[in-house]
């Protein structure tokens, strides 16, 4: 029996270049830039007001909903380097379950996250939204509501264009 282990940073290194290789579409930002600059414009006017580390659970919240693992990476790795704690990280995916990690604000924020990505199943209950409505004055919930649409962008833009964890385009 032949197990693939990964066991250096040399291996992962090369596990991802194999990846991209075997996905290489179409790249986005080159080939759409006025769209590609108007989402990097939301996202920086959806983040002004919010907390940093509030913004971070969210594109967590809403990259685990979302299945996209390139968005998971780069967003885990943002929140440890703001100082995020392994614990909350680790609990992000199960915050119902683990609500003493999280203010009642995050935890108002997770379900409109949830709420808003998951629309086409249930809608936006009304119970979620008051609650976060509780917890947000009027900006900063509008400041909420589009951070989560541009996260749910940047995920259908990774997914879509087959882009591979452990890759951040942001620094190179």
């Amino acid at each position: 029996m032949t197990t693939n282990t990964i066991t250096t940073d040399a291996d992962v290194n090369t596990a991802i270049a194999a990846a991209e290789a075997a996905r290489a579409r179409l790249d986005f930002a080159r080939s759409a830039p006025k769209v590609f600059r108007a989402v990097v414009g939301l996202d920086a006017a959806a983040r002004e007001g919010l907390d940093p580390a509030l913004v971070e659970l969210i594109q967590i919240r809403a990259s685990h909903l979302n299945h996209c693992a390139y968005c998971l990476h780069m967003h885990t790795n943002d929140a440890r380097k703001a100082g995020e704690s392994e614990d909350r990280l680790h609990m992000v995916a199960v915050w119902r379950e683990a609500r003493h990690f999280f203010t009642p604000e995050e935890q108002a924020a997770l379900a409109l996250t949830e709420a808003v990505t998951l629309v086409a199943d249930a809608g936006v209950p009304d119970t979620v939204y008051a609650e976060a409505a509780a917890h947000f004055d009027d900006g900063e919930l509008a400041h909420v509501l589009a951070l989560i649409l541009t996260i749910n962008t940047w995920n259908r833009v990774a997914l879509s264009t087959g882009k591979v964890a452990g890759t951040d385009e942001r620094n190179g």
